[in-house]
C-alpha cells in the first residue's frame, strides 16, 4: 500500500502527539488545481450574485476547498498539503512577464502622464493610511506596534512576501512571532482583497451610472474580430516568455540589492516584460499578442488556484483574536479607499472604477489579485484597456519602492 501511494505523494505516519500528513506530488496537485478552476467557473456561471459583484472563480472555488482541507484536519484525521512552491513561482512569474509585456510606451502616452501620477500617489497615500490606522487600531487593543505594522502595509500592500521578509527583521526589534503574523495576515489579506474588489466596482458602477466603451477592446481584438490562436505562433511566443524570464533575474539581482527595499522576483520579471516588449516593437521584431495574453490568462488562473486552494485556515486560529480587528478595520479603510479615493484621483469613468477593484486586490493581499478583481469586473461590464495593461503593473512597481522604505523607517520609530 505504501509503495502504491508513492506514486501519489508522500506519506508521513503520526507520531510525537503529530497527525498523519500526506503531500501530493505536483501533478497530482496540478490535477487537483484544475478541478478547482473548473468548479469555480461553474459555479460562477449559475451565480447571477458572484457574476454582478465580480468574484474571480478560482477565488470562489479555491476558498472552499481549502475550508475543506482544513476541516480534515482540525478533525486530527489527516493534514493534506501540496507540491506547490516550483509551479506556483512559475506561473506568478509568467504571469507578470505578460503583464509586463503589454505595457508600451503608448500605452502610457495613451493614459498620460496626469494618471501615472495619481496612481503613484495613490499608492503610497494607501500605504502611509494603513500603517498609521494598523499602530493606532494596535494601541487601543494592545497590540505590540510592530506586530500591528505586520498586519498593515506589510501584509496588506506588500502581500505575504513583504510581511515574510520584515518578520525576522521585527522580531529582532523586540516583536515576537511576527513572521508567523506577518504571513497569516497577508494570507487572510489575500481572501479580503478578492472578495471586495468586485463589490467596490460593482458598486461604483451603479452609482455613477458607468459603462465601457464598446470600441475600447483587448490589443488582441482590436481588428474587430474574434483572435484566432495558431499553434506555431504559441509555441514561439511560450519560448520568448520563457527567455524573457530568465532574462528578468538579473534585473532581479539588480532591485533586489538596492538598499532598503525588499523586491519579488515578479518585479524583474514584469521590467524584462516591458522592455522586452518596447525593444520588440521599435526594432519591428514581429510578436503575437493573441497568443501573449493566452498565456497570460492561464497562468494567473492557475496561480490563483493554486494559492487559494493550499491556505492552511487551521494556522490562523492562534492569532485569530487581535489580529481579526485589525484586518476588518483594514478592510473597511482599503474599501472606503478605492470608493472615495482611488476612484476620484484615476479619473471618476468606468476606468477609474476597474481600477478601483484592481487596488483593493493588491491593497490587500497581491498583485494577481489585482488583476483577477479587474478581470472578473471586465468580464462582467465590459473592457477597459489602460486599467487591465497599466495600473496593476505600475501601481505593484510603486508599493515595492515605496512600502519597504516606508516600513523600515516607521518600523524603528515604533520599535
Amino acid at each position: 500500500m505504501m509503495d502504491i501511494l508513492s506514486y501519489f505523494g508522500t506519506y508521513t505516519p503520526a507520531a510525537d502527539g503529530a497527525i498523519a500528513s500526506f503531500k501530493f506530488e505536483y501533478l497530482i496537485t496540478l490535477g487537483i488545481a484544475a478541478i478547482v478552476i473548473f468548479v469555480g467557473r461553474a459555479i460562477v456561471s449559475r451565480s447571477k450574485l458572484l457574476r454582478k459583484y465580480a468574484i474571480p472563480a478560482p477565488v470562489v472555488a479555491g476558498l472552499i476547498f481549502s475550508l475543506l482541507i482544513s476541516a480534515v484536519k482540525a478533525s486530527g484525521t489527516i493534514a493534506l498539503s501540496f507540491d506547490t512552491k516550483t509551479m506556483q513561482d512559475l506561473c506568478q512569474n509568467l504571469f507578470f512577464l505578460c503583464v509586463g509585456f503589454g505595457f508600451s510606451f503608448k500605452m502610457i502616452k495613451k493614459a498620460g502622464g496626469k494618471l501615472c501620477i495619481m496612481i503613484a500617489v495613490a499608492a503610497c497615500l494607501l500605504i502611509t493610511g494603513q500603517d498609521i490606522l494598523g499602530v493606532l487600531v494596535g494601541k487601543l487593543i494592545g497590540l505590540h506596534p510592530l506586530l500591528a505594522l505586520q498586519c498593515s502595509s506589510a501584509s496588506m500592500s506588500g502581500g505575504v512576501g513583504t510581511a515574510s521578509a520584515f518578520g525576522p527583521i521585527f522580531e529582532s526589534m523586540g516583536a515576537p512571532e511576527a513572521t508567523t503574523i506577518g504571513v497569516a495576515a497577508g494570507t487572510m489579506g489575500n481572501i479580503m482583497g478578492s472578495l471586495i474588489g468586485g463589490p467596490v466596482a460593482a458598486f461604483l458602477i451603479s452609482r455613477h451610472h458607468l459603462s465601457a466603451d464598446p470600441n475600447d477592446k483587448p490589443e488582441a481584438a482590436q481588428n474587430g474580430s474574434a483572435a484566432l490562436l495558431d499553434n506555431g505562433r504559441m509555441i514561439s511566443m511560450f519560448a520568448m516568455c520563457l527567455l524573457v524570464a530568465a532574462l528578468g533575474m538579473p534585473i532581479y539581482c539588480l532591485l533586489d540589492n538596492i538598499p532598503m527595499i525588499e523586491m519579488p522576483k515578479f518585479i524583474g520579471c514584469l521590467f524584462a516584460g516591458a522592455i522586452a516588449r518596447n525593444v520588440m516593437e521599435a526594432t519591428n521584431i514581429k510578436f503575437y499578442t493573441p497568443e501573449v495574453d493566452a498565456i497570460e490568462h492561464m497562468f494567473l488562473e492557475l496561480y490563483l488556484a493554486l494559492v487559494l486552494m493550499t491556505i492552511d485556515i487551521t494556522k490562523l486560529a492562534p492569532v485569530a483574536g487581535q489580529m481579526g480587528i485589525i484586518l476588518l478595520v483594514q478592510a473597511i479603510f482599503m474599501a472606503l479607499f478605492a470608493i472615495f479615493v482611488s476612484y476620484n484621483m484615476f479619473g471618476r469613468n468606468y476606468g477609474a472604477a476597474v481600477m478601483a477593484a484592481g487596488n483593493c486586490g493588491w491593497g490587500c493581499g497581491s498583485g494577481p489579485n489585482a488583476v483577477a478583481n479587474e478581470k472578473a469586473v471586465m468580464e462582467q461590464y465590459g473592457w477597459h484597456n489602460v486599467a487591465w495593461v497599466l495600473y496593476p503593473s505600475f501601481a505593484v512597481v510603486i508599493d515595492d519602492i515605496y512600502n519597504p522604505i516606508f516600513l523600515s523607517i516607521f518600523g524603528s520609530f515604533m520599535k
